[in-house]
């Protein structure tokens, strides 16, 4: 399904370039699939162990999305700090039941807008 025209230009326009200037902002960074150039996505999720679980609002829809399905290596900024790693999608994850496990205020904004839920996970290097 496709992301409503409204919720990606607020996202794509105004919300993320705003987000993304905060230091402690999460982000994710993904080379995209045509130019080659870093892409980095706010989002929120949960580092678990080594590992870093977010759920995509709009699935196989979303850019980001798009460019792991060409390129895995990743890197994520946590707490301020970049690490790297490889992005999984997991199809056979409980989007719904992800979201409840992780932070409360994004999960209302995935519940809330996304039209096609999709559990993210990244293995972080060591």
């Amino acid at each position: 399904m496709a992301r409503p025209a409204v919720t990606e230009f607020f996202q794509k326009r105004i919300a993320n370039p705003l987000v993304r200037r905060m230091p402690f902002q999460t982000l994710l960074e993904t080379t995209g699939r045509k130019s080659g150039v870093p892409r980095r996505t706010p989002l929120g999720g949960k580092l678990i162990g080594d590992e870093f679980w977010f759920v995509s609002e709009f699935g196989e829809s979303s850019q980001y999305v798009r460019n792991i399905h060409a390129d895995p290596r990743v890197r994520v900024r946590l707490r301020g700090r970049w690490r790297s790693g490889t992005a999984h999608l997991v199809p056979d994850d409980d989007p719904h039941a992800r979201l409840r496990r992780l932070p409360r205020f994004n999960s209302f904004g995935v519940r809330t807008f996304g039209t096609d839920l999709l559990t993210i996970r990244v293995d972080l290097d060591s």
